[in-house]
């Protein structure tokens, strides 16, 4: 089944969701400080939990978790807290 969440899937947005909130935490835009750290401090969050439920064997909630970890790095982006470019790895208005 081509939609299954396999490992190799997983990895994938680990890796994608982890880049972007790098370049999140390096574009933060001025006086917006406090917003942003509440973001980064949801999005940790939630790849942590992504973490757990991989551990447990659960990767359809690891994938749930990535998706909504990007999905606060995205809502940031649109509200202009942070000042990103890169349309591969966030939603540019």
């Amino acid at each position: 089944m081509k939609d299954r969440i396999t490992k190799k899937k997983l990895e994938r947005y680990f890796k994608l969701t982890s880049t972007a909130l790098n370049k999140a935490k390096k574009a933060i835009a001025k006086g917006k400080e406090n917003y942003a750290k509440e973001i980064i401090e949801m999005v940790e969050n939630y790849i942590s939990d992504a973490k757990y439920f991989e551990k447990r064997g659960n990767l359809v909630n690891a994938f749930a978790a990535l998706n909504y970890a990007h999905g606060w790095l995205d809502s940031g982006v649109r509200l202009d807290i942070f000042k990103v470019k890169d349309d591969r790895l966030f939603t540019i208005k």
